[in-house]
């Protein structure tokens, strides 16, 4: 049985992506209890996944295996393990939830499928690579109660997002928005009822100081151990 709090990298590891070095840092200093393993979206898989407190599905498009990284979200999302996602995270999440609970098969991304019937995922208007800008965290979610304001500036190194055409599809669901930017684009999602399953287009890991709701993600999964091991025993 392993000791430490374990938390899987949902990615493909490039030393050259400054979120892949940022992530593991942030997680250790949130706790020095967790132990990182990456799990790569091309060998997802029931066994990999197993033994986690926490999954985080993390920047870096295009995956090598898109199907790998939304088996690892569903996986999250159905055995209510604490997850976030971040960039790349944030536009696979609601992939994830249109076609496998929406049952949406025609929504996709368009960097992968220029051509799709249902660009769920898009460019968008304004690029937001390096971009550092205001968002608006919303009532009665997990941004809010971790970060206790109302808004914070976060940082961006993106060019896709939700597709405003579609964003009905989280009104009135349980995959609802978290975070709006100032023209009021979504800019996080999170699914209503379950311990802590958070998804944003900005980059908390890439604060220069500690990410609130990296820290309520961490507790989370610390909470989640202590009970499987009180359960155990």
């Amino acid at each position: 049985m392993h000791s430490a709090i374990r938390i899987g990298l949902i990615g493909d590891f490039n030393e050259q992506n400054k979120a892949h070095q940022s992530i593991p840092r942030t997680v250790q200093t949130a706790s020095d209890e967790v132990e990182c393993v990456w799990i790569p979206t091309d060998s997802v898989s029931a066994q990999s996944l197993a033994g986690f407190d926490g999954f985080w599905c993390t920047p870096g498009m295009p995956y090598r295996d898109a199907e790998g990284a939304m088996r690892a979200i569903r996986h999250a999302r159905i055995t209510r393990t604490p997850f976030l996602g971040t960039s790349a995270g944030f536009q696979y999440v609601i992939l994830e939830y249109a076609r496998y609970v929406l049952g949406l098969s025609e929504a996709e991304h368009q960097k992968a499928n220029p051509k799709s019937k249902m660009p769920l995922i898009s460019p968008l208007d304004h690029g937001l690579a390096g971009v550092r800008a205001r968002v608006h965290l919303l009532p009665g979610t997990h941004l809010r109660k971790s970060y206790g304001v109302e808004h914070s500036t976060e940082e961006y190194h993106c060019s896709f997002g939700l597709n405003d055409r579609y964003r009905r599809l989280l009104e009135g669901n349980d995959l609802c928005i978290a975070a709006i930017d100032d023209q009021d684009n979504v800019r996080a999602v999170e699914l209503d009822g379950h311990p802590f399953f958070v998804a944003t287009l900005f980059q908390p890991e890439l604060r220069q100081d500690a990410s609130p709701i990296i820290d309520m993600f961490v507790r989370t999964a610390v909470r989640r151990r202590q009970g499987v091991n009180k359960a155990a025993s």
